[in-house]
């Protein structure tokens, strides 16, 4: 535990510089993105670790009524080498027809396994209900299962996901505004005034002045020419200026779940004292032989005796004046020897009593 908070003790001595940043790291081009892709298909050829349900026999009879074959009225077909799937698929901006796009399957069934599974033709289909790309191909699972014939099992990662590389091949274009009116606009990935700022001055001090503005916290637009060759160009220029961003807010981020705790460069602390102290209490059970007398008729007996200790260590208090860092308290609850959970618990308390000047985020 003592390594932990002097790991915290390592990061907080680091000196922050600011570093220039490209503008292709820190922002992206609003309306270049990807889209969401989703379909709902069968996977053939399993060994017997499919399944029989009955959207996948319905699926599976729909799939045969396509090819011309009509099952006689009331037969239940054995699909146990068939498993219902969900497809999804990420498509790329500027994603053109004929191109490809890896593919992920997973069964929404009772099915045990896609190892060895063969997606049959699925349509993929975008968030307006149109077909995008259509996927086929055989199955890559890395995960597997075993039964033995007592019922135990063992299950290696996840058999009932599985992925096709390249297995979707794209039918339509999405248009994109990447062409559309004079201006282009970068969406910070963080959003900051202070950051904004600095790129519009970045691009007005390499193109000119007033060729870029920062509309607000995320936005920064950019004068662009119409034509789509010249804008690739200029933009490919643009997105490789480098200015410096602005430091972040002061923050402290606490894990609860893993111990870890992140400090922030400006966190402050306003005049406060601190003390910490535990107490532990153990409780012993002690098993006491009751043996009567010789000639008494009575019976042998344990009796349990409990043995109750309680110890408290002795609590330190720490005073801090104004402007003293979360560094210098750290190192006083190193001193102490607290534990991570235990500078939790004293971060909390001192963000109540409105001693740090930062945010406390627990996750």
């Amino acid at each position: 535990m003592k390594k932990i908070i002097s790991f915290i003790l390592i990061v907080l001595s680091f000196p922050f510089v600011a570093q220039a940043a490209r503008i292709k790291d820190v922002a992206e081009v609003a309306g270049v993105r990807s889209n969401q892709l989703i379909g709902y298909g069968l996977v053939t050829g399993l060994p017997g670790t499919g399944e029989s349900t009955p959207f996948t026999d319905q699926s599976f009879n729909a799939m045969l009524q396509n090819f011309g074959i009509q099952l006689p009225q009331g037969t239940k077909p054995k699909t146990k080498n068939v498993a219902a799937v969900m497809i999804t698929a990420e498509l790329p901006p500027f994603s053109k027809q004929g191109q490809t796009i890896d593919v992920t399957v997973s069964s929404v069934g009772s099915a045990k396994s896609l190892r060895g599974g063969t997606l049959m033709q699925t349509f993929l289909k975008g968030l307006d209900g149109k077909v995008y790309a259509v996927a086929q191909g055989n199955l890559v699972v890395s995960g597997f299962s075993a039964n033995g014939a007592d019922g135990s099992k063992l299950v290696g990662n996840t058999p009932t996901v599985g992925m096709i590389s390249n297995g979707a091949t794209v039918e339509r274009e999405i248009p994109t505004p990447f062409t559309r009116g004079d201006y282009i606009t970068f969406n910070l990935l963080d959003s900051d005034f202070t950051t904004a700022q600095r790129m519009a001055d970045a691009v007005n001090q390499f193109l000119g002045p007033q060729m870029a503005t920062a509309i607000d916290a995320t936005s920064v637009k950019v004068r662009a020419p119409r034509d789509a060759g010249q804008r690739v160009a200029f933009l490919s220029a643009i997105e490789n200026l480098e200015f410096n961003t602005a430091e972040g807010a002061a923050k402290i981020i606490v894990n609860s779940r893993t111990g870890t705790i992140v400090v922030g460069q400006h966190v402050r602390l306003k005049p406060a004292a601190v003390t910490h102290g535990g107490m532990t209490v153990a409780i012993k059970e002690n098993l006491n032989v009751s043996q009567p007398g010789a000639l008494a008729g009575g019976e042998t007996a344990v009796v349990p005796d409990s043995d109750i200790s309680v110890s408290e260590k002795k609590g330190k208090m720490f005073n801090f004046q104004p402007g003293v860092t979360l560094d210098d308290l750290v190192r006083a609850v190193n001193e102490v020897g607290a534990a991570p959970s235990d500078l939790m618990a004293i971060l909390q308390a001192l963000k109540q009593a409105g001693a740090i000047e930062g945010q406390l985020i627990i996750i």
